[in-house]
């Protein structure tokens, strides 16, 4: 199990709750931002998520194909937001 999904798993997240973060992931990254931080996650846990994603951005890659998603929206939605800020 990736280790993203294991931690919101850890912290009582429904896997629905789970797809619903990673679907906005794929359609705006931000929206994502703001959606992890309303789901009660504690603070030393939300920590941990952004520590394995600097470290291995691919685990984003890995929890978005495991939960079935398609990864090319992840990246449309990051060039989307790189364009947007320039």
């Amino acid at each position: 199990m990736n280790p993203i999904i294991q931690i919101l798993n850890e912290s009582n997240i429904s896997k629905e709750k789970t797809k619903k973060l990673f679907q906005a992931l794929t359609e705006n990254p931000m929206a994502a931002m703001a959606l992890i931080q309303t789901m009660g996650i504690a603070p030393e846990k939300l920590q941990q998520i952004m520590g394995l994603v600097m470290t291995n951005p691919n685990i984003i890659k890995e929890a978005v194909e495991e939960l079935g998603f398609d990864f090319s929206k992840v990246e449309a939605a990051k060039e989307k937001l790189k364009s947007g800020l320039n």
